[in-house]
């Protein structure tokens, strides 16, 4: 045991906070597969057990090995990488998934796996974001000049990831403004930004009601989530979203203050993704709302350790890479929380760590080795990471 933590380098409590989330995630899973075993007739509660717990097996090895990478190194990786998300996310969309007639290209499948690519392409993105203003910290930024080499690229990123996962491309934006921010980027450069996007997300909306067989189903699907969150009256026929929530409420309310305990969810049987989006309603009706505090807790944490690293950090672009890649995380815990105890319309994101899943385990896992490298790293210059261009590392790396 003490060979092994020798080989285990960084932030120690955030080891200890990923082990102890994905622990968390067993019980969870195991209950909450019933539904795809007996209502989709997808296997058996045993074998998606096994599968979740392999994925996070796997996710581990990717942490352990992400870490072990001097994280100067993914300043140039971003731009690497930069080409090939854009080229897997233009293939996504003209090859991904139909569920029930409705556009959802979010995935591919590689090797018989299903891989989206969204994740994928929002990690590097937040590397890439952080790479530009980490550069840009002691310039006197110019818009011009700054809209060629950041917003178009990233807006371009964004309208791939939109027409198939409007939740993920918000999370994203709104990630890439906190780092503009606290990169010190002009905050009416921000406001241009932010009213450029609106005009942009306007026009693709009237564009896709004008062609709906270009994106079937997608705006009709927003709009049902944000007008049945908003929308009070119980007469009317209920749709997908307001069954999903209404099954969710309902474990939550019947979970009470200690649960019902473990496996002993009802709801599970009747609600849709509940071993993926909301399995934290199944947490709490099997664990009771103390149950459910903990795992806020332990994401609450995760923030906190987060910022200390950020702390720690003797590098701009560090503090921005830290930041860009473990924010999304706690925010998509929160997010997904949120939406199964109702104080946010349905947006399909999981629960980090915790959710079934295997992409999205697996770019999380990338996100916190990520973090490690950071923590784990012994001090460096800003010139030591930026100029570490692209050419370089691939030199370094196949040598």
């Amino acid at each position: 045991m003490k060979t092994m933590f020798k080989h285990i380098k960084g932030d120690k409590a955030i080891w200890a906070i990923v082990a102890i989330l994905a622990v968390i995630s067993f019980m969870p899973v195991y209950s909450a597969s019933t539904n795809l075993v007996y209502v989709v007739g997808n296997g058996s509660t045993f074998g998606h057990l096994l599968k979740h717990m392999l994925l996070l097996s796997v996710g581990f090895g990717i942490i352990y090995l992400v870490h072990k990478i001097p994280y100067r190194y993914f300043s140039g990786g971003s731009v690497i990488m930069f080409p090939v998300v854009v080229i897997l996310l233009i293939f996504t969309l003209m090859q991904g998934t139909t569920i029930s007639g409705a556009n959802a290209s979010r995935w591919i499948r590689i090797g018989g796996i299903g891989f989206q690519t969204s994740t994928l392409a929002s990690l590097v993105l937040m590397v890439y974001v952080a790479r530009y203003f980490a550069k840009q910290k002691e310039v006197n930024v110019k818009f011009k000049e700054s809209l060629f080499q950041l917003w178009l690229p990233v807006g371009f990123i964004l309208l791939l990831i939109l027409p198939a996962n409007f939740s993920t491309t918000a999370i994203v934006f709104v990630m890439v403004l906190l780092l503009a921010f606290i990169g010190g980027y002009p905050v009416k450069y921000i406001g241009i930004v932010v009213g450029s996007a609106i005009v942009v997300f306007t026009f693709f909306i009237l564009m896709a009601m004008s062609f709906p067989k270009l994106m079937p189903n997608r705006v009709q699907t927003w709009e049902s989530r944000i007008s049945s969150f908003f929308d009070n009256d119980k007469d009317q026929k209920i749709g997908e979203e307001d069954y999903q929530v209404q099954k969710a409420k309902i474990a939550i309310a019947t979970g009470g203050i200690f649960g019902l305990g473990p496996g002993k969810s009802m709801q599970k049987n009747f609600l849709p993704q509940s071993s993926s989006d909301f399995i934290y309603a199944i947490i709490i009706e099997e664990y009771g709302v103390l149950g459910g505090l903990i795992v806020v807790f332990f994401y609450f944490l995760l923030l906190f350790r987060i910022l200390i690293v950020v702390k720690n950090t003797t590098t701009i672009f560090s503090s921005l890479l830290v930041i860009g890649v473990g924010f999304p995380i706690v925010f998509q815990a929160a997010i997904n929380m949120a939406v199964a105890t109702n104080l946010f319309p349905v947006t399909g994101q999981t629960l980090p760590l915790i959710s079934s899943g295997g992409t999205s385990i697996w770019m999380t896992c990338i996100a916190i080795g990520i973090i490690l490298s950071v923590s784990a790293s012994k001090e460096e210059t800003e010139e030591d990471i930026l100029d570490d261009n692209p050419l370089n590392i691939l030199h370094e790396t196949l040598e």
